[in-house]
């Protein structure tokens, strides 16, 4: 196999589904690995050299981040399955309509974020009660981070492009070298200027620019494939209806769970810096923990929509008990270092023994919940890549605002001591382990239904 073929698209229709589910996740594997080290060396960085606190608003900035740029998510992950069906099918002239409608809808998105967001970012925190040792520090790093939000959307929507069409490897050249850039940008920025919370975000907003440039040339040059260039750059209102239709309900799950963070942080930064500390920690080592099971359930929603493009749905079988052995196999492993080494892990973010003790403990809640999440983005995604994204959104919706934020609150009054006023921090991950739990079982009688292979007809 040359080099050249290595950064080409690949078809998932043919060969060994393990093997070709392995050559596809890896590299996304090691690229989202280096998307979390973005949010990670922030925090690494800012805890060391700002301290506690700042680490802390670096935190309680992620839940409003997320709730604003949840639609958009979804709305690149009903890309990814519209250009994987079309890839998978040969449709040259469906899938450069796809492509420039894609880029159309981030640039709208955008624009419309970057005006949006600095202006309900204060508000939002001082709703959410963030403490006001820290608020000022959120404060300007979201608004710095949505001024910038062009790149986000760009790299993730290019990215998911090629994804879509098998070349998870080009992905993953081009994040590597934004990750690299961000970290030493965030050195410069944070340790020798001392711009505090505001240079890491600028550095991350700098290093997504890089990223995408290098996702856009990258497909500018697959015209054996398509056609990509400023004329076709463009909205086709049947191809954003179809988007938009497949994506919306991804996008819903995303802002659900972002939501329902938001209604837990008011919880967390209740209960102190430390607790906020503690949950910023954990959530950087969980995107981690996590990252098998997303990586796998993108590699398997791909796969299977190629697939059914292809009109080979003996091989969407066929990759459901693939896909399950390799998440499950990623997941065990790494459960099984965060228990042995979290102590070591945690040490990387703070040097407060008390914040790291906490930390362990919390952890060991979780870590079974991560081996349950492995099935539940396994069928998720194959659900999503046969274009049923409703089935798995109402799951999401149940798991997390029937269960895990009722729940929290409830094991937080339940909870509630001379130590800890407004509850232990148990109450935040114990409802999460739970809901995890919940959420694998509800997933296992809805894939086990097939009502999701209406979709397929």
């Amino acid at each position: 196999m040359s080099i050249k073929s290595l950064f080409a698209a690949r078809s998932m229709t043919e060969g060994n589904p393990s093997k070709r589910l392995m050559e596809f996740a890896v590299p996304m594997l090691i690229g989202n690995v280096a998307q979390q080290l973005y949010n990670t060396a922030d925090s690494v960085i800012v805890g060391h050299y700002v301290g506690d606190n700042a680490l802390a608003a670096v935190g309680s900035a992620s839940p409003i981040l997320n709730l604003l740029l949840a639609l958009f998510v979804g709305i690149a992950t009903g890309a990814g399955i519209v250009v994987s069906q079309s890839f998978g099918a040969k449709d040259r002239e469906r899938l450069t309509t796809a492509v420039g409608t894609c880029l159309s809808l981030s640039l709208i998105a955008s624009i419309v974020i970057m005006i949006v967001g600095p202006i309900i970012t204060r508000p939002m925190l001082e709703l959410l009660g963030t403490p006001e040792s820290i608020i000022g520090w959120c404060t300007s790093y979201l608004k710095i981070y949505f001024y910038g939000i062009l790149g986000f959307f760009m790299y993730n929507m290019l990215s998911g492009v090629l994804r879509g069409m098998g070349d998870s490897l080009s992905a993953l050249v081009y994040l590597l070298i934004a990750a690299a850039l961000n970290v030493i940008l965030d050195l410069v920025f944070v340790a020798k200027f001392g711009m505090g919370v505001a240079g890491v975000a600028l550095a991350t907003i700098l290093a997504q620019f890089i990223s995408a440039i290098c996702c856009y040339a990258k497909l500018a040059k697959m015209t054996d494939t398509f056609d990509l260039s400023l004329k076709t750059i463009k909205l086709d209102k049947p191809m954003a209806k179809h988007v938009i239709k497949i994506g919306v309900p991804s996008g819903i799950t995303q802002a659900i769970m972002a939501m329902a963070g938001m209604v837990v942080l008011n919880l967390t930064n209740a209960m102190g810096e430390m607790v906020i500390a503690c949950n910023v920690i954990i959530m950087r080592v969980d995107g981690f923990a996590m990252m098998p099971n997303f990586t796998f359930g993108q590699a398997i929603s791909v796969y299977t929509g190629q697939n059914v493009g292809a009109g080979k749905l003996d091989r969407v079988h066929d990759g459901v008990k693939h896909g399950l052995k390799l998440a499950l196999s990623f997941s065990v492993t790494i459960t099984i270092i965060l228990v042995l080494f979290g102590k070591i892990l945690f040490g990387f973010f703070t040097n407060t023994p008390e914040l790291i003790e906490l930390a362990i403990k919390m952890m060991r809640v979780l870590a079974v919940g991560y081996i349950c999440v492995s099935v539940t983005q396994i069928l998720g995604g194959i659900m999503r890549g046969c274009g049923d994204t409703v089935t798995p959104m109402w799951i999401s919706m149940i798991q997390t605002i029937v269960i895990r934020v009722p729940l929290a609150y409830l094991l937080a009054y339940l909870t509630k001591s001379a130590e800890y006023p407004h509850g232990a921090p148990i109450a935040l991950f114990g409802s999460m382990l739970i809901s995890w739990v919940l959420g694998m079982i509800m997933s296992i009688i809805a894939f086990r239904s097939g009502k999701w292979k209406r979709k397929l007809l």
